[in-house]
């Protein structure tokens, strides 16, 4: 399979590009040439900008499929297509749980549920633009390519080299063991998949010419955020104790505390049944303490510093936050 991946060389796409390789695909990756430019040295790499609608590398060449990890409004889809054309087989788009609707959701809620109002007057990517942007990009895919078109909806992604703190930070606190503060509900749901298992999927995908959309979410077992802070803890060996604690002047989004609890049950049966592996959150744990530790643990942007967290856990109790 000869594949073309728009943007290769951060997490998700990494992921992807080392899946393909695996299974003997021919990788070609086209992006800014800025991060990742030690990765892959046997690779075709094509420059080009997409906020500068700069695809001028796109011109020649055909692919059997692309992976568009790095759309996000309308405008990036657009013009790689435009690009592209015809010289693409199956156009596989990475998008997001965020393009569905937050009211009215059961638990097991799947890919037919109800997605947000497309937007297209703003580039703005804040809480409120993301998912109706991505349901723009989707719509705009399927309109393009139709059956020759793959959409992957990704719920949280962990793994080694992941650029946000949401997994991290829980993986690096409860390594620390001690009393933890959780300015939410242990009992929560919630769900996220290894970064390599939605490699393996989209790989899959690709492999099987398969359209549709698909809900990537994990782990395959259902596990609350009391219960991953706990499994966190038992593969760092140490043990925490878990203290709820307000949320009040808590930033929003604290790492994976959502109020909304059906949007973090949403079913993975499809994507099951098209080869959606499961990595054990243990060992994504473990592994993401690993890549923490061998990175030098710098800082995180969410989350209590320790500092902070001393303080919120002395307004609930005595005890320190660690050891």
């Amino acid at each position: 399979m000869r594949l073309l991946v728009l943007g290769g060389t951060s997490f998700v796409g990494r992921a992807v590009v080392e899946d393909a390789l695996r299974t003997g695909a021919e990788v070609t990756l086209f992006g800014r040439g800025r991060t990742g430019t030690d990765l892959f040295p046997g690779l075709t790499r094509l420059v080009g900008d997409r906020e500068t609608d700069d695809y001028s590398a796109l011109g020649e060449g055909s692919w059997d499929a692309v992976v568009d990890v790095s759309g996000y409004v309308p405008r990036h889809v657009g013009r790689a297509m435009d690009a592209l054309g015809d010289r693409v087989g199956r156009y596989l788009f990475i998008s997001s749980n965020a393009v569905y609707r937050r009211s009215a959701v059961a638990p097991g809620a799947d890919e037919d549920t109800p997605r947000r109002t497309p937007v297209r007057d703003t580039e703005e990517l804040v809480e409120e633009t993301y998912g109706p942007l991505k349901v723009a990009c989707e719509d705009d895919v399927v309109a393009r390519y139709g059956s020759r078109a793959t959409v992957v909806r990704p719920g949280k992604v962990a793994g080694p080299h992941d650029p946000s703190d949401m997994f991290t930070y829980w993986v690096r606190r409860a390594a620390r063991g001690g009393r933890v503060a959780l300015p939410g509900d242990p009992e929560q749901p919630v769900q996220i998949v290894d970064s390599r298992d939605l490699a393996r999927l989209v790989v899959r995908l690709l492999t099987d010419d398969r359209p549709g959309a698909f809900n990537a979410v994990g782990p395959a077992e259902p596990v609350t955020l009391g219960g991953l802070i706990r499994t966190c803890a038992r593969v760092a060996g140490t043990r925490v104790e878990i203290v709820p604690v307000s949320t009040e002047g808590v930033e929003p989004f604290f790492p994976l505390v959502r109020d909304n609890w059906p949007t973090q049950q949403r079913s993975s049966a499809r994507s099951r049944a098209a080869g959606l592996t499961a990595t054990p959150l243990e060992v994504t744990a473990a592994d993401v303490l690993a890549w923490d530790r061998e990175r030098g643990e710098p800082p995180l942007r969410s989350g209590f510093t320790p500092e902070e967290e001393q303080a919120v856990l002395a307004r609930h109790g005595d005890g320190p936050a660690g050891g």
